[in-house]
């Protein structure tokens, strides 16, 4: 069965800066702008911003 192009596979980086990133995916039905999401930086050891990358 094909990948669906509504939910694309997006990286997450750390606005921290730290190089984190995680690996999702997202409805772009839902949320067409890029995802923003709080989630934990194990270098900062804290739950920061990550933004989508393109």
């Amino acid at each position: 069965m094909a990948r669906s192009t509504t939910r694309p596979v997006v990286k997450l980086k750390s606005t921290a800066g730290t190089g984190v990133t995680y690996v999702t995916r997202k409805n772009r039905v839902n949320d067409p702008d890029r995802l923003v999401l709080r989630k934990y930086d194990p270098v900062v050891g804290e739950h920061v911003l990550f933004r989508e990358e393109r």
